[in-house]
C-alpha cells in the first residue's frame, strides 16, 4: 500500500509510512527518522515555492494551481527575494547578464541548507541588491530582471 503525508505543502510518499517518524520541532524544522537514520530537515515557502532542506541539501518545488498557472506576477516577484533570513554565499549574476528561466541566480544559507534564488523568467539583470556574505531578510529585492 502507498501511503501519502502532506505536512505545510509537502508531500512525502512512502510504500511503507509505517516505518517512518516525523516530529515536527516548529519553525519549519522537523526530525524525520527511516530505516535510513535520522535526518534533519527544514521547510520554508514564501508564495508559491516551497524549499526543503535534507541534510544540507535543498530541493524547492514550485505548487501549481490552475490559477498560478494563469498568472505570473506575484511568482515573479517572490522568486527574487528571501524565503527567511539568510545569508548570501554566493552571487551568480551581475548587471547585464542575460539569464534564462530557473537559472539560478544567488545562493542563500539558512539553518545549514542552501537556498537557490532561481530566474523566474528570461531576461537580463537589471540590478543586484545583494552582497556575498550579507544578511538578507524576507521582503528585500535581491536581483531585477528586465
Amino acid at each position: 500500500m502507498v501511503t501519502r503525508l502532506v505536512h505545510d505543502n509537502v508531500e512525502w510518499i512512502s510504500d511503507d509510512l509505517a516505518a517512518y517518524t516525523i516530529v515536527d520541532r516548529g519553525d519549519g524544522r522537523l526530525t524525520v527518522t527511516s530505516p535510513e537514520g535520522t535526518f534533519d530537515v527544514f521547510t520554508a515557502s514564501v508564495g508559491d515555492t516551497v524549499w526543503v532542506g535534507i541534510d544540507g541539501e535543498a530541493i524547492d518545488f514550485e505548487i501549481r494551481t490552475d490559477e498560478s498557472a494563469q498568472t505570473s506576477g506575484g511568482r515573479d516577484q517572490d522568486a527574487l527575494m528571501p524565503p527567511m533570513s539568510a545569508t548570501v554565499v554566493r552571487l551568480q549574476v551581475k548587471p547585464g547578464d542575460r539569464v534564462s528561466a530557473g537559472d539560478t541566480l544567488v545562493v542563500l544559507e539558512a539553518m545549514k541548507m542552501e537556498l537557490p534564488i532561481r530566474a523566474p523568467r528570461d531576461g537580463a539583470v537589471r540590478a543586484v541588491h545583494c552582497a556575498e556574505g550579507q544578511l538578507v531578510h524576507p521582503g528585500t529585492a535581491l536581483v531585477e530582471i528586465e
